[in-house]
């Protein structure tokens, strides 16, 4: 299984709308609380540009884009962290992911009830991030208790780690998330090992009406000024108009997306930040038979991207043959590259950047 984001919030927030328009997968979408009790699992395609680019200089049989993990998670409410509602299901399935996608409701509707009986994505936010918090203060609470009775042996290094879950255990009972306590490599670290919920990577999605889509509105303005000490990245988009356009015919949405004023879907914008959330880069291989984007971690070795494709690649690395993304577009093609002495030959230690066009040459 790959690196998944999960969408979360409040019922009826417009999750569902979102997964459905991102996937295509026709999850339950409707009009009530717990619409969605079992977590939908979907495939989405990541939009990328130089994909079109190489294809068109290569002319493959096929092109073959890279996925990203989407779960669309069950609404949480108040109390949650103690069970109620589908809150101890909630709470698993969030464990399980890497990263968050925060949706809120931003936009007026009379006829799609609200949880709480208002639209308010701040307070929504806290409500969630405080449900988080709680869970994340019992699991802490738990983890001390053991580490206490295993640091009697004078472990340095479980010594500081328990002073940084005790620092971290204060962190979230004055309210903060655990992506507060984020500093440096040990930190993220700890607070990975120790399961905590509100340490993972998290970017906000507010579910808006077809005319905020642009210039957003009051609620949404409210929300990016509360967000803002997070430094998370914030998208605006109505899922309900993502929705119609994975209902028209390919032809018809480039004049839907011009009549909107848009020049794109904007799940588009959520699959791209999601991918980057998940600290992930593409690398590319190109051939007669098929141009294909690759994912693999940002900071991967050479030999690590070729266990991607196959874990014989990684087991019998030899070397790699890279090409720059740019200088393949600059030249044409791959012998183009070559003659100008573009590409180049790298070893285990070559660290993958985001765009390089690769070919493998590895022994089994």
């Amino acid at each position: 299984m790959g690196l998944q984001c999960g969408i979360v919030g409040l019922p009826n927030v417009g999750k569902s709308t979102l997964f459905n328009a991102l996937t295509s997968a026709g999850a339950l979408a409707a009009n009530y609380p717990f619409a969605t009790k079992d977590p939908n699992l979907g495939i989405i395609t990541v939009p990328d540009s130089r994909l079109n680019q190489l294809s068109d200089i290569v002319n493959p049989q096929r092109v073959v884009p890279t996925t990203v993990e989407i779960l669309d998670i069950a609404g949480l409410i108040k109390g949650a962290s103690k069970g109620e509602g589908l809150g101890n299901q909630f709470l698993a399935n969030i464990r399980e992911v890497d990263a968050i996608i925060h949706v809120v409701r931003a936009f007026d509707n009379d006829n799609i009830v609200h949880v709480d009986g208002s639209i308010d994505p701040v307070r929504d936010k806290e409500i969630v991030d405080m449900e988080l918090i709680l869970k994340d203060i019992e699991t802490i609470e738990k983890r001390i208790d053991r580490m206490r009775k295993q640091t009697k042996s004078g472990d340095k290094e479980l010594l500081r780690e328990l002073e940084f879950a005790e620092k971290l255990k204060t962190r979230l009972e004055e309210g903060f998330t655990a992506r507060t306590m984020i500093q440096d490599e040990e930190s993220a670290a700890f607070i990975k090992g120790f399961q905590i919920l509100t340490g993972k990577p998290v970017m906000y999605v507010c579910n808006v009406d077809e005319g905020s889509i642009h210039t957003g509105n009051a609620h949404t303005h409210r929300f990016m000024e509360a967000v803002k000490p997070e430094n998370a990245e914030v998208v605006l988009i109505s899922a309900g108009i993502e929705a119609e356009i994975t209902e028209l015919p390919e032809e018809e949405r480039e004049t839907f997306f011009k009549d909107m004023g848009l020049d794109e879907p904007g799940t588009y914008k959520i699959t791209r930040s999601a991918y980057k959330l998940l600290n992930l880069i593409t690398y590319f291989t190109a051939g007669e038979k098929e141009v294909r984007a690759w994912t693999t971690p940002k900071g991967s070795k050479a030999p690590q991207a070729a266990g991607v494709i196959h874990s014989d690649f990684e087991k019998g690395f030899i070397r790699a043959e890279v090409i720059h993304f740019g200088d393949y577009i600059q030249y044409k093609s791959e012998a183009a590259v070559k003659s100008a002495g573009k590409m180049y030959t790298e070893g285990k230690e070559y660290v993958v950047q985001d765009g390089d066009v690769m070919h493998f040459l590895f022994n089994v």
